[in-house]
């Protein structure tokens, strides 16, 4: 069975007040802020000192002025890499620069010093790392941290997982359970974390999977995110799981672009453990399942008018041939023989051959004729005839009742087919509001693992359903008068 899915999203948003969108959504914020106080080489508040922040990539100043007690903020400001620099009278002029993190308060200080005259002195610094603004738990990473980890196929939000408070098993489709503490963060199941994308709800409300939001980011379209763990404020938490933020690149002054493919190659995946099982059962060679992965794509940005108007593009392919450990009821070697396997009082497994199988099931009240034949049912052994001749049988007691069925393991196919395209369009206004446009177009195929239920090596299909799928014949039924 061949599955398929395409999806587009346009969206539009006027910051910080107002959001368009083809869809309904709700904004939320995708900015920070920044704070300090202005001191002199004494220790002595300077109050007036003019604070500018200055972001080079896309051209963009804000001032401030600090207070009366020498403290000056920005309370609402795209994250970037900014050159902070603060003047005063009689004071030589000092500049810091500082990546500010999407939805990471910042405190930076300064302590200028006396100068004959007005001097820049340029100190390399970073936004200070603890938060001290707000009482939100969680980590911010930026552009240069998502590039330099590495992460199974160049999923961003795969380091959602490294987080303090965060229990990860997996993803539930993929392990084929419903556990909700498959993706807890502080104690909230899966299903209670809060994705948004450019201040917009991206969260997967059919599924609810822990850290998948409904349209995709790759790693070279994603800036930087947040990660709240626990105490979100009102911007976010909305919820008891974790509250993600993630932020779309943007353009910049210079154009700058990446071609990029990442290959993994099969030899690189260890057996899984029941396959590897079932393979020294039925004496065969210990060859692990296929599993290649193939991420290729590219990006470009710059700018379409210097200062104000930029465009970011970002496609990205992945190629999965991969196999499915897959686990089948089928009837055991002795069952295929017509035999019936029972525990008796000691419980020891004991076996009734076909013929005292046709004994037992005749009776006086019920006699065997023609057409209500007694023993083992032609039809069933004729069902299971192909797995008989491929010598595929029930082996593993993982599933059925380990005598008369057991679980068969086998690899099988399962391949993925994802493209991905991200355009993101920013418009300044001015240096309050700003104006951006991102599409985002997902089109993915993939075949179900057994979707013709055949068995590897068998032809006919259906055969390998197991018994819990027999047509026309209950599980507990061998005989085809019972």
């Amino acid at each position: 069975m061949k599955r398929s899915r395409m999806g587009w999203m346009l969206c539009c948003i006027l910051s910080p007040v107002i959001c368009v969108s083809v869809i309904c959504v709700s904004a939320q914020s995708t900015l920070t802020s920044l704070r300090g106080i202005v001191k002199d080489p004494s220790g002595a508040l300077v109050p007036g000192a003019t604070v500018t922040l200055v972001d080079n990539a896309q051209g963009r100043t804000f001032t401030a002025t600090a207070n009366g007690v020498g403290l000056y903020e920005f309370p609402q400001i795209p994250p970037a890499r900014y050159t902070i620099t603060v003047t005063a009278a009689g004071f030589g002029n000092q500049s810091k620069t500082a990546e500010l993190l999407v939805n990471q308060p910042a405190t930076i200080n300064f302590t200028l010093t006396i100068q004959s005259q007005n001097v820049t002195v340029d100190v390399s610094s970073s936004a200070q790392t603890l938060n001290t603004t707000d009482a939100t738990l969680g980590d911010s990473v930026g552009n240069k941290t998502i590039q330099a980890l590495p992460m199974e196929g160049r999923d961003p939000l795969a380091l959602l997982t490294l987080q303090p408070g965060v229990l990860y098993l997996g993803n539930p489709e993929e392990n084929n359970t419903s556990d909700s503490r498959s993706g807890s963060v502080s104690g909230g199941r899966s299903d209670q974390g809060n994705i948004t994308l450019d201040g917009i709800d991206d969260n997967d409300q059919l599924n609810g999977t822990a850290f998948t939001g409904v349209l995709r980011s790759t790693l070279d379209s994603t800036e930087e995110f947040r990660v709240t763990t626990s105490n979100g404020n009102a911007t976010t938490g909305r919820s008891s799981g974790a509250q993600v933020t993630l932020v779309t690149k943007s353009g910049t002054n210079k154009f700058h672009g990446a071609l990029y493919e990442y290959y993994r190659p099969t030899n690189t995946v260890a057996n899984e453990w029941f396959n590897k099982y079932q393979q020294l059962l039925l004496g065969e060679p210990n060859v692990p399942q296929k599993y290649v992965m193939n991420t290729f794509g590219g990006s470009f940005g710059g700018p379409i008018v210097k200062d104000k108007l930029f465009f970011f593009f970002n496609y990205e392919g992945q190629r999965r041939a991969i196999d499915e450990i897959v686990t089948r009821t089928l009837p055991t070697q002795q069952f295929y023989q017509g035999e019936l396997g029972y525990l008796d009082a000691n419980n020891n497994t004991q076996w009734l051959t076909a013929a005292q199988v046709t004994a037992v099931d005749e009776s006086p009240d019920d006699p065997c004729t023609p057409t209500i034949g007694c023993g083992p049912s032609a039809n069933v052994i004729a069902y299971y005839q192909p797995l008989a001749s491929a010598g595929i049988f029930g082996t593993v007691p993982t599933a059925g009742d380990g005598i008369n069925n057991a679980g068969y393991i086998f690899a099988s196919p399962a391949p993925v087919t994802e493209n991905t395209s991200i355009f993101k369009v920013d418009y300044d206004l001015n240096p309050q509001q700003h104006i951006f446009v991102r599409g985002n177009l997902q089109k993915d195929t993939g075949n179900l693992p057994t979707a013709s239920g055949s068995c590897p090596g068998v032809v006919s299909a259906g055969t390998c359903f197991g018994v819990e799928n027999l047509p026309g014949q209950p599980l507990a039924s061998w005989s085809e008068d019972n």
